[in-house]
């Protein structure tokens, strides 16, 4: 009787933890959507803010650009904020995932960044093909969040991003040729807050590795090789 008794105690103390370890994950999973969502607009709308309250005596033109500009930025990231909200009310698990964003996406998220005051180019090497969708999030994420981290602290500048897919692997690089972390930037120094953490937990994730620091002759670059063969 003892033996069968501990047999069934072994099958099923598993259920819960799994169960916990799921709701874990998701939650982790939405905190980081939330992150990169919010932490992208208000740098966004920020710099913009910034722009129209200096321009709008002597250039209204130029004021009225930035507010059209934040506009757009708040309009979509009130529709990303009710996806996430609409995530979270849901009980039947993550298929069809409104939260999902791909990197045929990222034309769209450079030429933002570019009318929100940071010229951005894409280059992309080597025959894109089709990601798994985990992987695809994690590398579009990972640029947003490389370019949030460039609007609040490079300052002036221009930002570069390149995807090289290889046989094995996608490398994303993105640089900026800005001051990088000064004393006076806006909000903790890349590297010492939830952005760059946040990036490297996307990295591994899906089996890849993250690099971010100052380039030696100015800026700041990240740097993030995927595995295009995984298990997700």
């Amino acid at each position: 009787m003892s033996s069968t008794t501990i047999a069934l105690d072994q099958a099923v103390v598993p259920a819960p933890v799994e169960a916990q370890a799921l709701v874990d994950a998701e939650r982790l999973r939405i905190a980081r959507e939330l992150h990169d969502v919010v932490a992208y607009s208000f740098a966004t709308i920020s710099v913009q803010a910034g722009v129209g309250a200096h321009v709008a005596s002597a250039s209204p033109d130029k004021a009225a650009e930035a507010l059209r500009i934040i506009k757009a930025i708040s309009g979509d990231a009130s529709r990303e904020l009710r996806a996430i909200l609409g995530v979270l009310r849901r009980a039947e698990g993550t298929d069809g995932d409104p939260l999902g964003h791909s990197l045929g996406e990222i034309g769209s998220l450079a030429a933002r960044t570019t009318e929100a005051g940071l010229t951005t180019d894409v280059t992309v090497t080597g025959a894109a093909r089709p990601l798994p969708p985990a992987l695809d999030r994690a590398a579009y994420r990972i640029v947003q969040e490389a370019l949030t981290n460039a609007l609040r602290h490079a300052g002036p500048a221009a930002a570069s991003i390149s995807l090289a897919y290889e046989r094995d692997r996608l490398v994303i690089d993105i640089a900026d040729d800005g001051r990088g972390f000064t004393d006076d930037s806006e909000g903790p120094m890349p590297g010492f807050g939830h952005g760059i953490a946040g990036m490297r937990e996307r990295a591994l994730a899906v089996g890849g590795e993250l690099e971010a620091g100052p380039q030696p002759d100015g800026g700041f670059r990240v740097r993030a090789t995927l595995p295009l063969e995984v298990e997700l």
